[in-house]
């Protein structure tokens, strides 16, 4: 028995689209012999489709496209993912899979386990299915589960717990393969874990365990692809690259063992932030990017991921010096800019608005400015200056604010944080500095001529360059323990006391920022789409109240 996987990369809403995506791959499984095709979670619609659901006509689109899928899928059984409309039910939607072949579908299973934690909230539109599925090919009785069903929240960390396991009710029916289609989120190290509960679970029911998951970015979400089939002696016999669309065979006849490709921590994230810059691109129909250099390292990384995401000739950087820029900072910008090979690198001084509007505003309001009044001055003036092109050359804003700043409010609204997608919002400060050394040791790796982030721009103390020689330390704890702090507070949820306890830090820093975190949560409701790489990052998957105590 050969079962392809396909790992497709859909757009959310383009249902015309992935349906064509799903019957190329069938036309490329039937060239290699294939009885079964799989495909991702949702893939005639896109995951996550949110609530566009709700919009009139998009349910019953997909149900129709399933119907194309059918009428191509010949001889080979296809199970495809997509929404249902249902009756009778609270929730009028399933997240279902369709079994098509000759025209027909032969079964429809719907996903029995909804997760509603972090990113997820299939429970807000989907209504759970009851009853399990599986269909016979090529003399074997193939079960399907979809996502969760499969996981049951043992991938991320979560209270969350279920009372039915339904591979375990495949195998009990007497199943002797089980396919999972999926549209799982990348997050660093998750897919690892993935890896393991399948050998857990294929040694555990003596079952072949087949996964295909969704590749690509859809808004802040990353989708890695990286489709595994393990068998039952815990073994992977097939594994299909991360970060592209791909189509394999696997032959459950004839099947080896693979070894699982070796995981580099700063690669992974640097992979999958240059996917989520290319697709947010290329499905919002952006051609190029506009990144304000400062001389720093969060914009130096920034535009030297959306280089690799778009090329050079797509990306364009301006700097914007003040009274208090260093020469040293202009020159950084230029030389990252000539070894990333941007297709311009303009300078416009803010200097000139700057003491325009400091003029006036003292005039009005009878007082000097100057500290933090003056500082937010000139990030504002940036953001216009970078809006203003962006504007003008239809160039895409990537804002270069990082996870530690977004947490503690570091950042100015409406200044630095301009822009339609955070690329490091996701990133602490010292995981910055790791993604930018390591591309600078793999650069040919990454597809560059030079390593392209100055030195100069890695050695020297992190600045804003607001006030004379002001650096973030001034203001903040070193970005180590900073970086420790927000660990503790946002991604493991702790407390205050237990922080304390586990760090050893003082109390008065520790409950000073984390104070500051909670403060700043009027800054990031209105900051820009955070690509999603850590377990918990600011966004959707966080929805704190921004008036609390």
């Amino acid at each position: 028995m050969k079962i392809a996987l396909a790992q497709l990369n859909p757009t959310v809403g383009d249902v015309a689209g992935n349906t064509q995506l799903v019957i190329d791959a069938i036309g490329t499984a039937r060239e290699r012999g294939a009885d079964l095709l799989v495909t991702p979670e949702m893939a005639l619609l896109g995951y996550p489709p949110r609530d566009l659901l709700f919009r009139e006509g998009v349910v019953e689109e997909a149900e129709a496209a399933v119907g194309e899928v059918a009428r191509a899928a010949g001889d080979m059984t296809v199970v495809v993912g997509h929404p249902r409309r249902c009756v009778e039910t609270v929730r009028t939607i399933r997240n279902s899979a369709s079994v098509c072949r000759a025209g027909d579908v032969l079964a429809v299973y719907d996903k029995r386990l909804l997760p509603g934690y972090d990113i997820f909230d299939e429970d807000r539109y989907f209504d759970p299915g009851k009853t399990s599925c599986y269909v016979d090919v090529s003399d074997r009785k193939v079960g399907i589960l979809i996502c969760e069903d499969l996981w049951r929240a043992g991938d991320v960390h979560t209270d969350r717990q279920y009372r039915v396991d339904p591979a375990a009710e495949l195998v009990e029916a007497g199943c002797d393969v089980i396919v999972a289609l999926n549209a799982s989120p990348f997050i660093l190290g998750k897919n690892q874990r993935h890896v393991e509960l399948m050998r857990e679970q294929a040694t555990k029911l003596q079952c072949p365990i087949v996964v295909v998951n969704q590749v690509g970015a859809n808004d802040d979400l990353i989708f890695e692809g990286r489709s595994t089939a393990v068998l039952p002696d815990g073994k992977a016999s097939i594994v299909l690259p991360a970060w592209q669309p791909a189509i394999d065979v696997l032959n459950l006849d004839a099947s080896a063992s693979v070894t699982m490709p070796k995981v580099v921590p700063q690669e992974e994230l640097f992979q999958a932030l240059v996917l989520g810059v290319r697709d947010y691109c290329n499905k919002t129909n952006h051609k190029q990017v506009l990144v304000g250099l400062s001389g720093g390292i969060d914009s130096a990384l920034t535009a030297t991921i959306a280089t690799a995401a778009l090329g050079g000739e797509n990306v364009l950087g301006i700097t914007m010096p003040s009274r208090y820029s260093s020469p040293g900072s202009v020159e950084d910008s230029r030389t990252l800019a000539t070894n990333l090979g941007l297709v311009r690198c303009d300078e416009i001084s803010i200097e000139p608005a700057h003491q325009t509007l400091i003029q006036s505003l003292e005039q009005k309001l009878s007082e000097h400015i100057s500290g933090l009044p003056d500082e937010n001055l000139q990030a504002r003036l940036r953001g216009v200056i970078v809006m203003a092109y962006s504007n003008a050359l239809g160039a895409l804003v990537l804002a270069t604010g990082n996870k530690s700043e977004l947490a503690v409010g570091y950042a100015t609204l409406y200044g630095d944080m301009c822009g339609a997608l955070a690329v490091l919002g996701d990133v602490v400060k010292t995981k910055v500095f790791e993604v930018a050394h390591w591309i600078n040791r793999e650069y040919q790796l990454c597809g560059f001529a030079c390593p392209p982030i100055p030195e100069n721009t890695l050695s020297k103390p992190p600045s804003a360059e607001l006030r004379p020689d002001q650096i973030d330390q001034d203001s903040l704890p070193p970005y180590d323990v900073l970086d420790r702090i927000i660990d503790h507070y946002i991604d493991r949820e702790q407390s205050v006391e237990t922080i304390i306890q586990e760090t050893g830090y003082e109390t008065e820093l520790v409950e000073r920022f984390t104070r500051l975190i909670d403060r700043s949560e009027y800054k990031r409701e209105q900051a820009a789409v955070v690509l999603k790489v850590s377990q918990r990052s600011f966004g959707r998957g966080r929805s704190m109240p921004i008036v609390m105590r």
